[in-house]
């Protein structure tokens, strides 16, 4: 495996409202990009082996350099949904950036559960981790434009 500092830290919550200001007292974010009702589709996105096709809202922030990601379910099945029907609210997954061929190497090497391609062109795939203490590790492929729009939210918390 590949010598990597996450880039960002993930939860699964039913409230954005409220995780947002949980971890905006706790972790000092302080402006919160909400992007509600994004669509991965089954063109685009795999859910454990199969075609997925599910909504949910997501909100990031910063903590420093770190990325803080706050997903809520919105409709259809997903790792989102299973670990919030599962589990609760809580500690979902932390991502690793990585280049294009390297990002192909982890996920040939991982027991890839859901991946997919967002609109930019952004690549995510999550490993199964729960042995880590995590329940998924995510390896994300950022290509220049999505990098740039990481950065533009990363300077609004200063």
């Amino acid at each position: 495996m590949l010598d990597q500092t996450p880039v960002q830290i993930a939860w699964v919550t039913r409230d954005l409202d409220a995780t947002e200001t949980a971890l905006t007292s706790l972790l000092g974010a302080r402006r919160w990009v909400r992007m509600p009702g994004v669509h991965f589709g089954p063109d685009t996105c795999t859910y454990r082996g199969g075609p997925a096709d599910f909504v949910a809202d997501i909100s990031l922030s910063y903590a420093g350099d770190t990325q803080l990601e706050l997903i809520a379910p919105v409709s259809g099945d997903s790792i989102y949904r299973e670990f919030l029907d599962r589990c609760g609210p809580g500690l979902h997954h932390v991502c690793v950036a990585l280049a294009a061929d390297e990002f192909d190497a982890a996920v040939a090497q991982a027991d890839i559960v859901m991946a997919g391609t967002m609109a930019g062109g952004m690549r995510f795939a999550y490993a199964s981790a729960a042995d880590a203490g995590v329940p998924f590790i995510e390896f994300a492929y950022i290509p220049p434009e999505i990098r740039a729009f990481f950065d533009h939210i990363k300077q609004e918390q200063k």
